[in-house]
């Protein structure tokens, strides 16, 4: 039998996700309103967070029933809106299947099934779309998941609805929360649907008008395709050309997925991981160097590139480990490894990117993995490397950073939690589970 798969966190979603059923108003119409439907709720892309008990410990996202965030998703229909409020499009115009006109914007993410029936729905007849509606709720088992962003609600009347919600007044506290620092401690369940929903709620968010004409877009198949508004039925065309996504395969803008390749790169005797620091980092911070990758290449391809660029680094002997969903914005990191001569000098003067680079000794980095703050990010750390992939640079104008370095003491390293690929596959390294690794000369001639 084969290896089992690396599941590394976010990764590992348990959701069906029903594709087939994206362009069905009266499924998702109807399973809105099913008793099990649970919603996330995002604002500017803060997730909210439920904390139950006394002491509040161990937040989790907050999953709201439809009752509670009914009076912030607008007038009925939710899907297939028509022209006016209160309208459902006409059948088999396509460019208003599962269309979303008004309202804050909705993703259906699809469906947890009971463990018993796991995997059950397919695209059959029984759970075709075109089935009668009621036969297809009815063979439905489990519970659909909707995402829903706030970030344009009036804050009194989102406040109103929270504080009427089935969970406040059970005791349980809501509070947006800084993404990083919320999810870092949600199980695997919760992180996976975490990352499908926050990376669709980043994607509608930043995606305003028609890649071709420059018109703007509005929401259809549930959330996963923005079509552009010259083709609603009763829009004034008149004297334009036709938007060039009215012919071809090409007539939606589709979310997207960035590939990024993020290496631990071993020296040539097996015992040395280089690391590098980004200027943009927290203090004393320090992983894997990443970047993404070009078009027209492999991910082997895009290793070598980068560490060249990057720190003037040659590799050989690229290989795969695993790879990781990651929902800032919507990434995925492709985690490798490859082998360089330490002896060689490595550049930071290259891309103006990195702030320092340096090889690690097997124990050094066992001994940061091993204490209790070596890979224990503060929430300004989380804030930190939060803005840093927003572009923005909170160590700008300050000597914070390497002043906080040269206070501590000692080599003063911190590293990615395994909640990131980057603290996985430079820990599996220095505990000896990354596979083969190069073998110094005088090892091979024993």
């Amino acid at each position: 039998m084969g290896t089992e798969p690396y599941v590394n966190n976010f990764s590992g979603n348990p959701l069906n996700r029903l594709a087939w059923l994206r362009t069905s108003q009266p499924f998702l119409n109807a399973i809105v309103h099913a008793p099990a439907t649970r919603w996330l709720v995002f604002r500017d892309g803060q997730p909210l967070i439920q904390a139950s008990g006394e002491a509040r410990a161990n937040p989790s996202l907050a999953r709201l029933t439809t009752r509670d965030v009914r009076p912030l998703l607008g007038p009925e229909p939710f899907f297939s809106q028509g022209q006016h409020e209160g309208e459902v499009a006409s059948p088999g115009i396509k460019w208003l299947e599962a269309a979303r006109l008004r309202g804050p914007p909705v993703v259906f993410l699809g469906l947890h099934e009971n463990e018993t029936t796991f995997a059950e729905a397919l695209p059959s007849s029984d759970f075709s779309a075109k089935a009668d509606v009621q036969t297809l709720i009815s063979n439905i088992q489990g519970s659909a998941y909707f995402s829903l962003d706030v970030s344009h609600v009036d804050a009194t009347e989102l406040d109103n609805v929270l504080e009427s919600s089935v969970a406040a007044t059970e005791g349980s506290k809501l509070s947006f929360s800084e993404p990083r620092a919320a999810t870092s401690t949600l199980d695997a369940f919760e992180a996976a649907i975490f990352a499908e929903a926050r990376s669709m709620i980043d994607w509608n968010a930043r995606n305003k008008f028609c890649p071709s004409c420059g018109s703007s877009v509005y929401s259809s198949w549930a959330g996963w395709k923005l079509t552009c508004s010259s083709h609603l039925p009763w829009a004034d065309n008149a004297g334009k050309k036709p938007c060039p996504t009215t012919t071809g395969l090409h007539n939606f803008s589709h979310p997207r997925t960035d590939a990024v390749v993020i290496m631990a790169v071993i020296d040539q005797t097996g015992d040395k991981i280089l690391l590098g620091r980004n200027k943009k980092w927290p203090p004393k911070f320090w992983s894997c160097l990443s970047g993404f990758i070009e078009p027209g290449e492999s991910f082997e391809d895009a290793v070598q590139r980068e560490l060249w660029e990057e720190a003037g680094v040659k590799v050989t002997d690229v290989r795969y480990h695993s790879s990781q969903p990651w929902p800032y914005p919507s990434t995925i990191m492709v985690g490798m490894y490859a082998t360089a001569n330490s002896d060689e000098p490595l550049r930071t003067d290259l891309d103006n990117e990195l702030d320092e680079a340096r090889w690690f000794t097997r124990e050094e980095l066992l001994a940061v993995l091993s204490s209790a703050e070596g890979t224990d990010l503060s929430r300004q750390d989380q804030k930190q490397l939060y803005a840093a992939s927003e572009g923005k640079n909170l160590n700008e104008g300050n000597a914070q950073s390497k002043a906080a370095v040269a206070s501590s003491g000692g080599l003063a390293v911190k590293v990615p939690p395994r909640t990131a690929i980057g603290g996985v596959i430079m820990s599996e390294w220095a505990y000896g589970r990354a596979g083969p690794q190069p073998v110094s000369p005088k090892t091979a001639s024993l």
